[in-house]
């Protein structure tokens, strides 16, 4: 009996667009580590407009002509994403003020996403470390909310740095399971 090697988010053609935010996403993180100054606001409007991007990209992954397996996910993704960043980019005070608590929500929910993947995925020789990027999504997720109930400004600013490093290794190591395989 054959085998299928069959990925839980599909494959397309513009992998390589993944590929691209999440080296935007590594490089964001490391400027916002190593220039904290430029203030929590600019940080905000920054994860905003990228998680905009990062929707867009989502949103045409999943409802293109040549639409993924779990197109679902990335419509439903791609929605979450442009809305929280939607609202972080129209107003700094509201931004400023909800930013933990969205981020929160974001990586949460990425991490049930992850986890559930993965569960679905426990035919592949790595399906765990799925698992394993769940759970830390989770966590981050936790410690925001956490940060963000005692509004401790130098917490937020060191996870979210940590975030977007994390987040954009993540997008761009797993964009080249989206590459579609030459027969």
């Amino acid at each position: 009996m054959k085998t299928l090697n069959v990925s839980y988010l599909g494959q397309t053609r513009g992998w390589w667009v993944i590929l691209v935010v999440g080296i935007l996403m590594v490089i964001a993180g490391f400027a916002y580590w190593f220039w904290p100054q430029a203030g929590y606001a600019i940080a905000s409007q920054i994860f905003g407009w990228l998680l905009i991007l990062t929707g867009i990209v989502q949103l045409c992954v999943g409802s293109g002509p040549d639409r993924t397996k779990g197109w679902g996910w990335w419509i439903a993704g791609g929605v979450i994403d442009m809305f929280i960043g939607f609202m972080l980019v129209r107003s700094i005070i509201l931004s400023e003020a909800v930013f933990p608590y969205f981020l929160a929500f974001v990586f949460i929910f990425w991490g049930i996403e992850a986890m559930v993947g993965a569960t679905g995925g426990r035919g592949g020789k790595y399906w765990w470390i799925g698992i394993i990027n769940g759970i830390l999504l989770c966590l981050i997720g936790f410690f925001f909310l956490e940060a963000g109930w005692l509004s401790d400004m130098l917490m937020v600013s060191f996870l979210t740095s940590i975030a977007f490093i994390y987040w954009g290794f993540t997008l761009a190591i797993s964009s080249y399971e989206f590459r579609p395989v030459r027969k």
